[in-house]
Formats: structure tokens, C-alpha cells, sequence
């Protein structure tokens, strides 16, 4: 078939055919050898002429091994020969205890395709293609060869799988089936799902400023301040020693008194006190509280009771009253630990840090405090409450040992389904669970409790957006750069990557990618994905549903790979309109 090379390029090479020959069936990204003086070149062709074809350069077979790129190229005098079975593993990996079975390969004699799942895990992935193209089956294939390895147990595996749909249940939810210490968690958003789930709960203390900030919709740095001040109130008043109605009370005692020494109208004074008192209260401090005088007692509201010369009747009384509660050595106050609050806790502890700052006497802050209280307002009576309803306190490190090792079973897939939210909440709640298991993991030793986060849809979470200035960093950003030396890894399945956050898709080190089609999203990929070749991105335009073009840390070449069908398949495919339209 090869005659001889006719060209030697940088990368390329023009290979003639032999005269006359015959070729049987398409030889397109056929694998070579260019033999030549000790050096042994692998290519690939990658066009084909009427009298010769051009290959690419791969790299180099060097005593049992194959490295990638090229130094040493081969001579005009090289001669073609097909691949031997041993070099064929050195390029598609060979079954071993902790490789993985990733599918076949239509080009290298439909050899498996095995990776090692130390570079595939351990590294963050990005799995892109169209709408259709199977994603979610591929995905569904590769989890499921892990746990059907009967070589290989992965009993301490930790899967989060974030899906916006639910489609993984009917995948992995009888993994028990495979081995009895294997077990799947489906915790849902829709209590009206047809599948059975446990319904989604965080505890809100858990939560630090900056979630709350995503939660409650911040966008300002006054916003990101006033959710500071909160969350230190609301860990103060969880306090059991007392502390926290002494704090309240210094609390509405300072801000009565800057109102009383202001210039504003008596008035003006009494109404804007009496909005304070509508909002905080304690026994102290309520309209109908008794304010004992020498000899008499009055209620707290008829110490305000205007005089002729437009000032309060019982000013003295007031003032003595209220200066009892100032205990300025409060101001230095912090919490020694955090208890349990609830968010009607957490919406009492923002009213009093609007009084304690002043902040809604300020006009140049006071949108930006009354947005605050209107959202969490709506989460405290919306429907989205439910999901912070948490009866018990946990500790950050018991929350998320609950969630992978409950009722003597571990959990090796833990299924998060966020179907029934809005992408506001869903975003947040990706989020806030990502940065709970990432603070986990720097907590202990480092990579002891490896998490692999999947998530599907992720252009709809892994963005560039406010985070990064509002608070210095993003959530995913930070993971990509840092969580692979803790044992957190992301894998992103999306089918819009030009959505995704740049710093993270251009931090993943392995790429599983079907047919892509929109030109924004192939630019978008070629720019961003470190070494990819046009070569590369012109295989992935041609391939079938199934097929997915793999390259990076963990394959030795770019490899075309042809996945098995899931079973059971993820609920995945497309509505079927004949049988709903025709069904009675």
C-alpha cells in the first residue's frame, strides 16, 4: 500500500502509494510506524490524495514506551509498517489493576480503550459536546465500568453528581445490584419527584458570608458588609450563657440614643425609635416594657409623649433608662463558637444590624439594605425555606459525613438533583455544597478524603460572574487552581464551554468531547484548551453519537474512543412526540 516518504514537515509527512494499489476501506486516522535507523516514528493519516496520503507525527516508540511530540524525525529512506501488537498498548493502555475500561478504539484494530484513573480522577475533567451528542450516557458508561470492575473495589469512591434533571437516577440507583457494599443517594429539590429521594437540606450556619451573599443576591460591597455584620449578630445571639440578650439590648440602646442626641424633631425622633422597636425587641426594650421611676412606673411608648417645647415629657427617665443597657465592653464581644439558628434567627440578627449601623438612616445605603431585607424576607416565608429546615446542629465535618456514610452504609454516589429550582437558588446551592466539601478537605489530611464533583450543565454554575469581585475569588476558580492537591476534583459536562469560566476550563487536564458544532464553542475550546491541535478539533467535528474524542495528562495520544451503551441508560433522550401524539 505505502510505497515511500516523499516529504518531511514539521509535523507532517507525504507518504506515496504504491502504484496500482488497492486500498480496502477508509485508512483516515489509520495509525504508522515510520521505521528508520534505531527510530520508530508514530503517525497518523490525516488525508488522502489520488497517488499518496499525509500523515501527522505523533511521537516516538522508545524502549516500551511512547512519547508524545517529535525531535527526531525520520529520514526520506524510512520505511511504513503497521503497528505490533505491543506498541498498540502503549498508545491505548492495557487492562490493570487501577485502569479503567473507557471504550474501544475504531482505528486502532477496535483495541479497549483503558486509562489509568489515577491521571483521569485526579485531575479536573471538562466533558463538552452538543446537545445529543451523549454526554450523559458516556458519563453514565464510565462511572458505571468503575464499579463494575470486579478487579477493583472502589468502596471509599465519593461521586457528587450536581443534576439539573434527575436523569442519573435510573443509572446508578441500582448499583447494589453489582456488589451489596455499593450504595447510591438520590437527594432531590422536588418533593414531587417520580423518584424516591431525600429532600435537600444545608444547615444554614454552616454557611459563611459569602454564601449568604450568593443566597441573598448581593451585589455591593455595602450589601457584602451588612451580611458581615449579620452573621457575627446571629452567632451571638445563639449563645446559651446569656450573653446574647445583653448584646441585644446594647444594641437598641446605642441606636435609641443616637437618635435621641440627633437634630432631628421630637417627632421625627419618637417615630423613627418606635420603628426600631417594631422590628427589635426584647423584654428591655418594647412599647409596653415598665420604665420604673422614683416612685412611679411608665410604660417605655409614654416616655415619649411630646411637651410644649417640642421634647420628650420624661426625657431624664428615658435617658437613665436606656444608658443602664450600654455596655460599651460589648463591642469587643465575639462568639467562642458557633450554635444552632435558624434563618428566622438569621432575619432578626439582619434587622439589628440595620439598627446597629445605622444603615437604614443612611439614604446613600438604604436600597441597598432594604434589597437585603426584602430577599431574605422571601426566603424566610417562600418555598425555598424548606431546604434550611434542619432540626439538629452538625458540624461541618459530621454534615458531610452524613451525607456519604449514613445507617452503617457508605455512599459511593451521592446524586443531587436541582430540578425544581430556579438557577438563581440552584447556582447557589452548587455553590455553597462545592465549598463545604472543599473547606472539609483542607481540614484534614491532605487528599485522605478524595471528592469527585460532577457537574452537569455546568455552564450554568461554572461562570465568570460577580464572585470575583465582590469577594475577592470564585468558588471554582479557586477549586481548579487549588483542589487537586486537597482531593477535590471537578468534572464539567456542558454543552455551551464558551459559558464557562475561563480560569476553570483552562485548568482541567483531561478532555472527553463529542460532537461539537457551533462555532462559538469550537473557538471558544480551541483558544482556551491548553495544546489542543486544529488537527484535534477537526476529528471531534465528524464524530457519531457515542463517540468522543479523549486527550490530555491521561491518554498517551488524542484518541477517538467508541463507548458502550449505558446499563441502565440515564433518562436522558428526547421526547417521543409519535407515541404521545397517537397514544389514546
Amino acid at each position: 500500500m505505502f510505497e515511500k516518504i516523499i516529504y518531511i514537515g514539521d509535523t507532517d509527512v507525504d507518504i506515496k502509494l504504491i502504484t496500482g494499489s488497492n486500498i480496502q476501506g477508509d485508512i483516515m486516522n489509520m495509525p504508522i510506524v515510520l521505521q528508520d535507523r534505531g527510530k520508530a516514528i508514530l503517525a497518523e493519516i490525516k488525508d488522502m490524495h489520488p497517488d499518496y496520503v499525509k500523515a501527522k507525527m505523533l511521537g516516538e516508540l522508545v524502549d516500551g514506551k511512547f512519547i508524545g511530540g517529535i525531535l527526531r524525525k525520520p529520514s526520506l529512506d524510512a520505511t511504513i509498517r503497521s503497528l505490533t501488537d505491543d506498541e498498540l498498548r502503549y498508545i491505548v493502555g492495557e487492562e490493570k489493576k487501577g485502569h479503567l475500561l473507557l471504550g474501544v478504539s475504531p482505528f486502532y484494530n477496535s483495541k479497549n480503550i483503558y486509562v489509568d484513573m489515577n491521571e483521569l480522577f485526579s485531575k479536573h475533567i471538562g466533558i463538552i459536546g452538543n446537545t445529543g451528542s451523549g454526554k450523559s450516557c458516556g458519563i453514565a458508561r464510565i462511572i458505571q465500568n468503575i464499579f463494575n470492575n470486579p478487579n477493583f473495589i472502589p468502596y471509599r469512591s465519593n461521586f457528587f453528581i450536581f443534576d439539573s434533571s434527575g436523569e442519573y437516577y435510573s443509572a446508578f440507583s441500582n448499583i447494589n445490584t453489582i456488589n451489596p457494599n455499593y450504595h447510591y443517594r438520590f437527594i432531590t429539590t422536588n418533593t414531587n419527584h417520580v423518584y424516591d429521594g431525600e429532600l435537600l437540606r444545608i444547615p444554614i450556619w454552616l454557611l459563611n458570608v459569602e454564601d449568604l451573599a450568593l443566597l441573598l443576591s448581593a451585589t455591593t460591597h455595602t450589601q457584602l458588609s451588612i451580611i458581615e455584620k449579620t452573621s457575627k449578630l446571629v452567632k451571638i445571639f445563639s449563645q446559651s450563657d446569656g450573653s446574647a440578650i445583653d448584646y441585644q439590648n446594647h444594641l437598641i440602646a446605642n441606636a435609641m440614643m443616637t437618635i435621641l442626641y440627633s437634630n432631628q424633631s421630637a417627632t421625627s425622633k419618637r417615630d423613627e425609635i418606635f420603628s426600631i422597636l417594631n422590628t427589635c425587641t426584647t423584654e428591655a426594650f418594647n412599647l409596653n416594657a415598665t420604665v420604673q421611676g422614683i416612685g412611679y412606673t411608665r410604660r417605655l411608648q409614654d416616655c415619649f409623649l411630646i411637651d410644649s417645647t417640642d421634647n420628650f415629657s420624661e426625657r431624664v427617665l428615658l435617658t437613665e433608662y436606656i444608658n443602664k443597657f450600654i455596655k460599651p465592653e460589648l463591642n469587643q464581644y465575639e462568639p467562642e463558637k458557633v450554635h444552632y439558628f435558624t434563618l428566622e434567627d438569621l432575619e432578626k440578627a439582619l434587622n439589628f444590624a440595620l439598627i446597629s449601623e445605622g444603615w437604614l438612616r443612611n439614604e446613600n445605603v438604604y436600597a441597598d439594605a432594604i434589597a437585603l431585607k426584602v430577599k431574605l424576607h422571601e426566603l424566610v416565608i417562600g418555598p425555598n425555606k424548606k431546604f434550611f429546615d434542619c432540626k439538629e446542629f452538625v458540624r461541618l465535618d459530621q454534615f458531610v459525613s452524613n451525607l456519604i456514610v449514613q445507617d452503617g452504609k457508605k455512599y459511593q454516589i451521592v446524586n443531587i438533583n436541582l430540578e425544581d429550582v430556579d438557577d438563581s437558588f440552584a447556582k447557589s446551592i452548587v455553590k455553597i455544597f462545592t465549598r463545604l466539601l472543599f473547606e472539609l478537605s483542607k481540614k484534614v489530611q491532605r487528599g485522605s478524603i478524595p471528592f469527585n464533583i460532577l457537574l452537569e450543565e455546568a455552564h450554568r454554575y461554572v461562570q465568570k460572574d460577580r464572585d470575583e469581585s465582590l469577594f475577592g475569588y470564585n468558588i471554582f476558580d479557586r477549586i481548579a487552581k487549588e483542589g487537586r492537591k486537597y482531593g477535590v476534583i471537578m468534572s464539567l459536562i456542558s454543552q455551551r464551554p464558551v459559558d464557562l469560566s475561563e480560569t476553570v476550563i483552562s485548568q482541567c487536564s483531561n478532555f472527553i468531547i463529542f460532537k461539537m458544532s457551533h462555532p462559538r464553542d469550537i473557538e471558544y475550546i480551541t483558544k482556551m484548551i491548553p495544546n489542543i491541535t486544529e488537527d484535534t478539533i477537526e476529528k471531534q467535528k465528524s464524530l457519531q453519537v457515542g463517540n468522543c474524542l479523549v486527550f490530555g495528562s491521561g491518554f498517551k495520544i488524542p484518541l477517538i474512543a467508541k463507548l458502550e451503551f449505558p446499563n441502565p441508560a440515564p433518562q436522558s433522550s428526547s421526547c417521543n412526540v409519535v407515541e404521545k401524539w397517537t397514544s389514546n
